[in-house]
Parts: structure tokens; C-alpha cells; sequence
């Protein structure tokens, strides 16, 4: 009875350890365990993922070391952590479910899954599948775009979604994680549960990022509301923008707003194409045209003004950091100046950007050089060349792996070793700080040396070079610069063309289809990803998604021809009114988005209505913000910097100090609100003898002819009856003409219709 006792003990003693070799062999710590780490928060920045850890205990930012992770949870001196005799006192386990005290809370219950995962692999003695773990290929989710309907009765439960993860895995399994997947919501209108169960709480579009171990997927999801009555109406679309424009606003019930009228056309056009204000004379002219297709005349014909030139090398230079400081007069003047000849003479984007990539030779003699020059390391190179051309943030990968995108430290340094060889003779350096190692003054060599890799500090070895997201190493005896050039550029690289057509639409829309507009990444998708990819297309080959060209003599890459299709179609011409339906879209291109004008653009109209010219420290009265080769900052030598420059800098003329449009300000201040409202540059520009207001105190026209033409001078518009009642009455009771029609333009200027582009 004995004997038989003890050999059922033992079966089952041996069934239970057969069961827990099976648990152990189904449990993978790389794929299960620290997907469980993850789920929980536990490796996130904020917690035991930070570069010093948390409470004594470290590992790896968002599992980007299995191998580091799996030595720290195994090897606790005094097996609290982790402890395989008796599981349920590991600290792994009491902390997280809050049978402890935790600093960080409650991260999972007893009866979770995730509780039960890591006991399960604690208990069959935590083993390693270093060797023989398949590793993830694919992270596929489900679905990853969808518009979910439903009316204002429905309740706080009306839009819900299921969002299903599979991983794919290297041995050709794959298997159902949306447990273990982390769900994160780009904006608050929603909330996600833990196994991904997405429920709305407003109208409105959310990106919902799925991660699972390294890998990470965005699905878009729209709350459309149904509303009652609603009726479709849009202006019929006039060219392929408007067709995937029109057909995203359909789908989310949301109708754009009414084609702007004529007067706020050409100023907005104007303003965007040449930085400037149209002249009274030609708005007048241009709204008194019965024309039909005058809209399109208009902007064929700024599209040829030499204004286009100076804006948009004005626009690259802020990109190109053309700043004195490191390039130092002459090398700011010839860059400059050869930015505006190539947008003066049309040059393709692509080779643009194939000479300012592969430019080498003397600052002075290769105006494209100067932009090395301004790059002193291989990692400030290869940063800036991935985030201006590619739209590939990689800051964060120095660090660690990128925690929102693919890019690792291994292709952080690998692309910085491109830029390795990039070198400078320095031929004379007559700075005038000796303190400064940053300052530049004199002309200088930028060549290739014949060696050189960047060396990774992880290893303290060098890395060989590689062009981003490629697996080919380049050849030693290859030209890294020309070969960069030549593969950043092929029509192929949809990225590439991406990047560029997206930020021109932001620089005439307001907003990028991908915004920010240089952070293209899976978890950052674009708002309308067919119009991206048809603009694109459209830039590439000067034909729209279907192949139809918009204009005989476009040509590959050509900056007018993207340009002429955008600014022709609806989209860019609504009204920036808004209705019921589209008064809270801010990215789908509803309507037209109010915005401040830039600092040059605010300082060139005031001396374009005023007639009164500017200074700018170091160069001849006269010339435009929009003009200026470099900073103001930066420019001036042994001259104070002139009322104009410090204006610019106050509203937001970035110092080219990076290469990213975010540098350029925006915000407004309340010294911005002082300079308009009292500021001594306004009031000399108001009261200079000779400008404009000369001319209108002057005139023998009637109060309210001269009244409507200062409207048309500064807002592009007639008053209306009130305005021109009420600004007529105050001219006439006052007792110095001149005068009141300073305190009339004073209001213009600091009216919201002047300092806003609408």
C-alpha cells in the first residue's frame, strides 16, 4: 500500500514537472517575458527603462537589449527579484500586482495574464531561448484604417473598435498578440483598453499606435458623426487634389467650406508665392476682371516674378542654415545667391538637392560647399541631411533605438559613417572672437579624405558606412557623397519625393499632410496618404497618380508645376470661414487655415504700404526682408543691429541654427504686441515725410475715396459701409489730415486682417 503510495506520488510529482517543461518550452523570454515588460510599462523611460533606472533596478529602454534584460532578472545576488523556489515571492511578481509597495502602482492583477506568464516562467527555472528563439518579422494589425459612424444618441459607447495584433515570426509561425501588444492613442477624444478594445468620446481622428516588442504599426481611426440633414456639398473638384480632398471630407461627413472670394484670393496668393502684399492697383484690377480663368493667369504670372526667387531661396536658406557666423559673409552671400538662381531659373528639386549634397571645393568658388560647412561632425551631417530630405528624425537613436520608429543604433551609425571622410582645410580663419571655436571668417576647402568611419561608442570600434535603411555596405573606394546623391534622389525613393512634396504643400497650405512635415514615420501616418502619394507622383514625373500630365513643358521634379496644380485647385482657394461640419478639422484641408504672417512678410508689407524703405545693419537702404542673404542675428559686424533687424528677430526669424522649419517662431508675445501697438520702427515708418499717407493727405479725392484706398493699400479690400461711415467721420472732424490718417493706418496695421494671412 506503501509502495503503491509512493509511485502515485511520483507519477504525479513527474506529470507536474512534464507540465511545467512543456510551460517552459512554450514561454519565450524573448518574445513573452519582455512583451510583458513592455505591456506593463516597466521598461518605458519614465520607469525602470531610464538611463539610471528606478529603485536600484535597470533594464533596457523599451527592450532594446533581450541579452542585458535577461542578466539583470536572473542574476539578483539574493534571488528576491526573480525566485524559481518559490515564485509567487518574487519581486517581479509582488511589486507590479501592489502585493509590495511600488513607486510605479499597480501594473498588473494576480489573475492577469501577465502575472501568470511571468510566474509560469519564473517557476520552470527562467530559461534563456537566446539560441533558438524565432524573432519577429512582421507586427500585422487589424484594421489599420477605419471610419466608424454613429449619431449624437448613441451615448458615450457609440463608436467602438477591436484592434487585433499578429506577429510573424522568422520560422514562418505566427500568432495572435493582442494581449501582450501595447496600445497608445495620439489624442484624448478616445480611450483604448488594455487589449485593445478602442472606444470613442467625440468626433474627430485618432492615430493608435500598436507595438509589440520592437516592431510598431499606427491604424487611423475617424469618429464620424451622422448628422442630421446632412447634405454633401462641395465645389465640383478642379483637379486631382480636390478629388482625394473632397473624397476624405465625404467619408467623414464633413462638407469644406465655400471657394474664397477674389480679393482674399490674389492676397493669399500673393503672399504665399512672393512673400509680398499685391499692390492696391493690382488687386483692384484683378477683382474687376470678369475673367473666368484669371485666377490660373494670376498665378502663372507670379509664379515668373523674380519676388519667387528671393521667397523661396529665402525659404531653403532657413533649411540650409546659411547663417555668417560659420560661413561668414562671402560664403552666405554665394549660397544665398545661388539658391535664388536656381529657383529664378527653375532648377529641378532633385538636382538642387544632388548639388548641395555631393558639394565639395572652395566656400567661395562651390557655393553648395557651404553647406558642409556649417555641419562640423559626421553625426550633425547625417542628422540634418535624414531630417531635411528623408523627413527621418534620428536624434534619439544615438542614444538608444528610436523609440517611435524603426531606426536603431546600428543604422545610426552606420549612416553617420557616410559622412565620415567630409573634410575642411581651412584657408585663412580671421575671427573676430578667438574664444569661439563655432566662429568662421575666411574661405575654406571642403573635401573627401581618403579614410574615415565613424566610430560607434557602444564598441569603441568604427562602423562601416551605410545608407539609411540599407543593408549593402558602401565600397571603400566609393564616393559616398556622389553615391548619396544619386540614391537619395532616384525617383524610386518614394521618401524622398514624399518629404519634398510634403513640405510644399505645408508652405502654401499651413499644415503637411504629414505633420510635423519633416517626421515621417509608421507611428506619425499622413492624414490623407493617397493625396501625399499623388502629389508625390505628381512632383516626380509632372503627371497626377492616373499619369496625366498638367502641363506640357513640366519636367521631372519641378517645383512651379507642383505649385501650379495646388494652387489651382479648390482646396487651396476655400474661404478659411468655417461651417457647422468642418469648424473643428484641423487636418483634413476643410477650409483654409488663418495664420500670422512671418516676420519678413509682416515688415515688408508695412514698408510696401507705407512706401517707406528699410535698414538693415551692413546692407544698402532698400532691400527686403525676403532678400536678406542671412540672420540679422549673425549679420551685423561693427554696426548696431538697425530697428529692422531687431524686428525680425522678435517675430520669429529663426538663426539657422538647425535644419528644421520648427525653429522658425510662431508664438506670439507680448513685446510682439508692444513693437505693433508702440514700437518705435512702426511710428518713424508712419511719420516719415515723403511715404504713402503724404500722398493721401494730399490728394483733393474725397474722405471716402482716400479711405478706400488705404483699405486696398493695407487689408486688400473696400471697407464696408460702416467702416468707411465711421473712418469717414473721424477724418473729417479732425484738424490734421495727415495726422489722422497715421492713427487710421496704425489701426489697419494692428488689425487682424493685415497681420493674418486668411
Amino acid at each position: 500500500m506503501k509502495f503503491r503510495l509512493r509511485f502515485l506520488i511520483a507519477i504525479v510529482n513527474w506529470n507536474l514537472i512534464f507540465q511545467i517543461s512543456v510551460t517552459a518550452t512554450e514561454i519565450s523570454f524573448r518574445n513573452d517575458v519582455m512583451a510583458v515588460l513592455s505591456k506593463s510599462g516597466c521598461n518605458l523611460g519614465t520607469c525602470h527603462g531610464n538611463a539610471r533606472g528606478k529603485g536600484g533596478f535597470q533594464i533596457s529602454l523599451r527592450g532594446q537589449d533581450p541579452a542585458a534584460d535577461f542578466a539583470v532578472l536572473t542574476r539578483d545576488l539574493y534571488g528576491r527579484r526573480s525566485n524559481s523556489n518559490d515564485p509567487d515571492q518574487s519581486l517581479l511578481l509582488l511589486k507590479p500586482s501592489m502585493q509590495m509597495a511600488h513607486e510605479g502602482g499597480k501594473r498588473f492583477s494576480v489573475d492577469s495574464y501577465e502575472y501568470r506568464l511571468l510566474r509560469d516562467w519564473i517557476a520552470s527555472g527562467m530559461p534563456d531561448d537566446r539560441l533558438d528563439a524565432p524573432h519577429l518579422v512582421r507586427l500585422r494589425v487589424t484594421p489599420d484604417e477605419v471610419f466608424l459612424s454613429a449619431d449624437a444618441a448613441s451615448g458615450s459607447s457609440r463608436w467602438q473598435q477591436q484592434i487585433s495584433a499578429t506577429a510573424e515570426f522568422s520560422d514562418g509561425s505566427s500568432r495572435d498578440v493582442t494581449p501582450l501588444a501595447v496600445y497608445e492613442v495620439s489624442q484624448p477624444i478616445a480611450d483604448v483598453s488594455h487589449d485593445g478594445l478602442v472606444k470613442g468620446n467625440s468626433a474627430g481622428e485618432v492615430t493608435v499606435i500598436v507595438r509589440y516588442l520592437h516592431q510598431q504599426v499606427a491604424v487611423r481611426i475617424a469618429f464620424v458623426l451622422q448628422r442630421q440633414n446632412f447634405v454633401w456639398s462641395a465645389p465640383e473638384p478642379a483637379n486631382f487634389v480636390d478629388e482625394f480632398v473632397f473624397s476624405k471630407l465625404g467619408k467623414i461627413n464633413v462638407n469644406p467650406s465655400p471657394v474664397c472670394d477674389d480679393a482674399t484670393f490674389i492676397r493669399r496668393v500673393t503672399l504665399d508665392l512672393l512673400g509680398l502684399l499685391p499692390t492696391a492697383e493690382e488687386a483692384r484690377r484683378f477683382v474687376s476682371d470678369p475673367s473666368t480663368g484669371k485666377r490660373s493667369l494670376l498665378i502663372n504670372t507670379l509664379l515668373e516674378r523674380p519676388e519667387f526667387a528671393d521667397w523661396w531661396a529665402m525659404k531653403w536658406s532657413d533649411l540650409l542654415r546659411v547663417e555668417e557666423k560659420t560661413l561668414d559673409r562671402k560664403g552666405v552671400e554665394n549660397f544665398h545667391g545661388w539658391l535664388r538662381d536656381a529657383f529664378a531659373t527653375n532648377k529641378p528639386l532633385d538636382q538642387l538637392v544632388r548639388e548641395v549634397v555631393a558639394g565639395r571645393g572652395s566656400t567661395y568658388e562651390v557655393p553648395p560647399a557651404n553647406f558642409y560647412r556649417a555641419l562640423r561632425t559626421p553625426f550633425e551631417r547625417s542628422e540634418s541631411i535624414g531630417q531635411l530630405f528623408l523627413g527621418v528624425r534620428l536624434q534619439c537613436s544615438k542614444c538608444h533605438n528610436h523609440p517611435f520608429d524603426r531606426w536603431t543604433q546600428d543604422d545610426y551609425y552606420s549612416w553617420g559613417s557616410v559622412f565620415s571622410r567630409v573634410d575642411y582645410k581651412i584657408i585663412e580663419n580671421r575671427r573676430r572672437d578667438s574664444n569661439d571655436s563655432h566662429e568662421f571668417d575666411g574661405e575654406q576647402i571642403v573635401f573627401l579624405k581618403d579614410t574615415g568611419e565613424a566610430k560607434d561608442p557602444r564598441i569603441n570600434k568604427t562602423r562601416s558606412a551605410k545608407f539609411l535603411g540599407e543593408a549593402k555596405e558602401l565600397e571603400s573606394r566609393q564616393d559616398p557623397l556622389t553615391g548619396l546623391a544619386a540614391w537619395l534622389t532616384d525617383p524610386h525613393n518614394e521618401r524622398f519625393a514624399q518629404m519634398l512634396a510634403n513640405r510644399t504643400w505645408q508652405q502654401v497650405m499651413g499644415r503637411g499632410i504629414v505633420d510635423p512635415i519633416d517626421d515621417f514615420r509608421a507611428t506619425n501616418p499622413p492624414s490623407n496618404p493617397a493625396l501625399l502619394k499623388a502629389i508625390a507622383n505628381h512632383l516626380v514625373n509632372g503627371t497626377s497618380e492616373a499619369g496625366i500630365s498638367a502641363n506640357q513643358d513640366s519636367q521631372r521634379f519641378d517645383l512651379r508645376c507642383l505649385l501650379r496644380v495646388i494652387l489651382n485647385s479648390h482646396t487651396y482657394q476655400l474661404s478659411s470661414s468655417v461651417n457647422e461640419t468642418n469648424q473643428h478639422d484641423e487636418t483634413n484641408f476643410s477650409h483654409a487655415f488663418v495664420r500670422r504672417h512671418s516676420a519678413e512678410q509682416l515688415i515688408d508689407a508695412t514698408s510696401q504700404v507705407l512706401g517707406v524703405p528699410l535698414d538693415f545693419a551692413g546692407y544698402p537702404t532698400g532691400r527686403r526682408a525676403t532678400q536678406l542673404p542671412g540672420v540679422p542675428s549673425n549679420r551685423e559686424r561693427n554696426n548696431a543691429q538697425s530697428e529692422a533687424d531687431r524686428f525680425l528677430k522678435l517675430f520669429g526669424k529663426p538663426p539657422r541654427l538647425q535644419s528644421c522649419d520648427c525653429e522658425r517662431s510662431d508664438e506670439t508675445t507680448l513685446g510682439q504686441t508692444f513693437q505693433l501697438v508702440s514700437g518705435s520702427l512702426i511710428n518713424r515708418m508712419l511719420t516719415t515725410g515723403g511715404n504713402s499717407l503724404d500722398s493721401l493727405a494730399k490728394s483733393e479725392k474725397p474722405p471716402s475715396e482716400i479711405v478706400t484706398d488705404l483699405y486696398w493699400m493695407t487689408i486688400t479690400r473696400s471697407p464696408n459701409q460702416d467702416e468707411l461711415s465711421a473712418t469717414v467721420r473721424f477724418l473729417e472732424k479732425s484738424h490734421d489730415r495727415r495726422q489722422a490718417l497715421e492713427d487710421i493706418a496704425w489701426g489697419l496695421f494692428n488689425s487682424n486682417e493685415f497681420l493674418l494671412r486668411r
